[in-house]
């Protein structure tokens, strides 16, 4: 194995803050994992400078180095010479669910973000809709009479409505508990005939004068239920679910194997849905009612200094995850009290980071830079800010800070406004139509908001652009090499390789299924374009084909992840799915090892989708030219849909 590795890997440990800083190390197909004992022993900026690493991103309790294609080799060497030892890739899937070396606050952002994330696309597409139904309504297009305006509100407010029900589910698999049982849970919670009950005259009435005094409709057993309105809620359901993971856990130990089909659902829902409305359900609630009441206890004494410091520090937040921690708060807020006016007054954080992407778009000379920058403005126009934080603004960090003081004056005016978020939708632009009060109809609030983008993007773009200059000369597009010429190929792992002549060549797509521009994908790293250009695929069909003829130069043990390099020097990388290394290689089924000579068309890759799906992971599967930054161009296709063994990308040397 070269020596390099094995000093790079004396250099990521000694600036991870030693050994003896290091918890666990795993690594997945890009990435060494760590789980350190103290993130603020890490040299971050030293190990980002560090030639043979591409970034590092710290997230969930993890401090991720992103190395590339070389990930195994230096992580061997780190084993092998460093007196650490760690799990190989997609063991660390175990690593996860030990919560004994987490901080709380860690602990809480994965448990938020791993209830949520599954159903946050629903969820912002169900508040779209709310706020297109009430922009028609606002200015008159749909009749609120109407069958249109009606069905149109079914299909905005029927997810909501349920909420519980699906964050049941999500709320299982996280807790390790069968999803639908705890589905039942939530279903109990929304059932219809409970909301019926509370319009009616109330028994008596409990706790009266206190703060938690309740009316109380019915009894079971005996015992006063005191019944709230679950629908939309959150705290309820993922309380009853953790709660209902742990009995059900009980009665798996107890019930007769010959019984566990029937027993144990039968034992957990019995238990469960009288535990929760009579105590889970009403504790959770009025925890949530003193959380949301606090945070907007706490906006209320200064709105302008909580909005420059919510908008300041959004894009922050989202960097480390904290921003998941957020999220419940707003709901609750929207199902408490109509409306939230604290957490939106990170809206303007989006368009101050276009701002300063656009401004460096305009001035820089670096054709790689304008490459990832022009699809993260895009992309930032709709919320999606990942690709340029990571891509653009945080490598160079005043611009980075530019945005943030963007953001912050954009906040300052939402709190000084007054502005109210009425439902959670969209991002970006699509976040408009969630300040149109569906009440009144009333459009100010949206108006407010155009203000605030405007004026967050003014800041951002203004600030940049009398200041930016590019680092280091451009490489202008005529000094790349022609095919003719030999040129040293720089690989994900930023080290040079032997001379190779690079040609102009065509790579066929090795699935089939729907194109996702690489903005889009929903993993930072890759959509930011710092492991290579390229385009991802949503497969249809299970598949993985070798694109060109080609050497497997990468195969991860657990199959979801290979790396090819074809006779013209394209070094490819094939990642089937986000996160998919935590499944250990389950619904992976590989036809090739490392080190064979595949054919244009040969089958790499077997891989069950559904499974993927059931497992909560995406199945985007990126297909990347790492060593993007030795061609001129790297063009993907313009198209929606592709099959496997059409044209998908060319490399331009």
């Amino acid at each position: 194995m070269p020596r390099k590795y094995e000093q790079l890997g004396a250099d990521i440990i000694k600036n991870v803050g030693g050994k003896e800083n290091v918890v666990s190390l795993a690594h997945c197909v890009t990435r060494l994992r760590f789980k350190l004992k103290d993130e603020s022993k890490a040299n971050t900026d030293v190990l980002k400078a560090m030639d043979g690493v591409v970034t590092v991103v710290q997230s969930g309790g993890q401090y991720q180095v992103v190395i590339g294609n070389a990930v195994t080799d230096v992580f061997d060497e780190i084993i092998a010479h460093q007196g650490i030892s760690g799990a190989g890739g997609g063991d660390d899937a175990a690593a996860e669910d030990d919560n004994a070396n987490k901080k709380p606050l860690d602990i809480f952002i994965d448990t938020v973000s791993g209830i949520f994330t599954p159903v946050l696309g629903v969820l912002a597409a169900s508040g779209m809709v709310k706020g297109l139904t009430a922009l028609l309504a606002a200015f008159n297009i749909l009749s609120t009479d109407g069958g249109t305006y009606k069905i149109m509100t079914v299909i905005g407010d029927a997810f909501f409505n349920f909420l519980p029900i699906f964050l049941g589910y999500s709320a299982a698999k996280k807790f390790k508990m069968s999803e639908f049982a705890a589905m039942a849970i939530g279903a109990a919670l929304v059932y219809p005939s409970l909301s019926q009950i509370m319009q009616g005259e109330p028994i008596y009435t409990v706790f009266e004068g206190s703060l938690f005094q309740s009316p109380v409709h019915l009894e079971f057993l005996g015992i006063p239920v005191l019944l709230m309105n679950y629908t939309s809620s959150v705290i309820p359901i993922i309380a009853a679910v953790w709660v209902g993971a742990r009995v059900e856990k009980f009665y798996l130990k107890t019930v007769p194997t010959l019984l566990k089909g029937f027993g144990v659902p039968f034992c957990t829902i019995l238990t469960m849905i009288p535990l929760t409305l009579l105590i889970v359900g009403p504790i959770s609630t009025w925890l949530g009612q003193l959380i949301g009441a606090a945070a907007t206890g706490i906006f209320n004494v200064s709105p302008v200094i909580a909005g420059l410091f919510i908008g300041g520090g959004w894009q922050v937040f989202v960097m480390f995850g904290l921003h998941w921690g957020l999220v419940p708060i707003m709901i609750q807020n929207i199902v408490t009290f109509g409306a939230d006016p604290v957490i939106n007054t990170m809206f303007g954080a989006s368009f101050a980071q276009i701002g300063v992407v656009l401004a460096i778009i305009l001035r820089t000379k670096d054709l790689k830079l304008k490459g990832i920058a022009i699809p993260a403005f895009l992309s930032g126009i709709f919320g999606v800010t990942e690709p340029a934080i990571y891509g653009v603004t945080l490598p160079r960090k005043k611009f980075f800070i530019i945005s943030c003081i963007g953001g912050a004056i954009g906040g300052a005016i939402f709190g000084f406004l007054g502005v109210k978020q009425y439902m959670f939708g969209g991002l970006g632009i699509f976040q408009l139509p969630c300040f149109i009060d569906p009440a009144t109809n009333d459009l100010s609030g949206m108006y407010s908001g155009m203000i605030v983008a405007a004026v967050s993007f003014a800041v951002g773009f203004g600030l940049t652009f009398p200041i930016y200059k590019d680092d280091a000369p451009a490489v202008a597009a005529t000094s790349a090499p022609t095919s003719s010429e030999p040129a040293p190929i720089q690989s994900a792992d930023n080290t040079i390789e032997e001379e190779v002549t690079l040609k102009n060549e065509t790579l066929r797509s090795p699935l089939t299924g729907n194109l996702v521009k690489l903005p889009d994908v929903p993993d930072p790293v890759f959509a930011s374009g710092v492991m290579g250009q390229g385009i991802a695929v949503e497969p249809t069909i299970g598949k993985v084909v070798a694109p060109a003829d080609a050497e497997v130069t990468t195969l991860f043990p657990t199959g979801h992840a290979i790396g090819l390099k074809t006779s013209n020097g394209a070094e490819i990388l094939i990642h089937v799915g986000m996160d998919t290394v935590q499944m250990n290689g389950d619904g992976f089924n590989t036809h090739v090892q490392q080190g064979d000579k595949v054919k244009k068309g040969q089958l790499l890759i077997e891989f069950d989708i559904e499974k993927i799906k059931k497992a909560g992971y995406p199945i985007i599967t990126p297909v990347l030219i790492t060593n993007s930054v030795n061609y001129k161009e790297i063009k993907p296709v313009e198209s929606e849909k592709i099959n496997s063994g059409d044209n998908l990308i060319s490399t331009v040397v």
